[in-house]
């Protein structure tokens, strides 16, 4: 049973990977959007009112440096294919 089990597991894993990979993608994708409407004055784009964005703040306070980051990373055209 333990090898029937592997291979099983094995076999949905491969299934399975493509599917987790672009929920992954797309969930990046989401939160970065959420991080532009709330502190996008930040980077000049005001989009939401300041008192909600300080509201907002204390929850988002952890991922700002790397969303920083991530922003003003420069970019080159081989960055858009993949």
């Amino acid at each position: 049973m333990g090898i029937l089990n592997r291979i099983r597991e094995v076999i949905e894993g491969m299934a399975v990977h493509g599917q987790a990979a672009s929920i992954l993608k797309i969930k990046a994708q989401i939160d970065n959007l959420f991080m532009i409407i709330t502190l996008g004055d930040m980077l000049g784009i005001p989009l939401l009112p300041p008192y909600y964005s300080l509201r907002l703040l204390p929850y988002m306070f952890p991922n700002i440096q790397s969303w920083k980051m991530y922003m003003l990373r420069e970019r080159d055209v081989t960055d858009m294919i993949a």
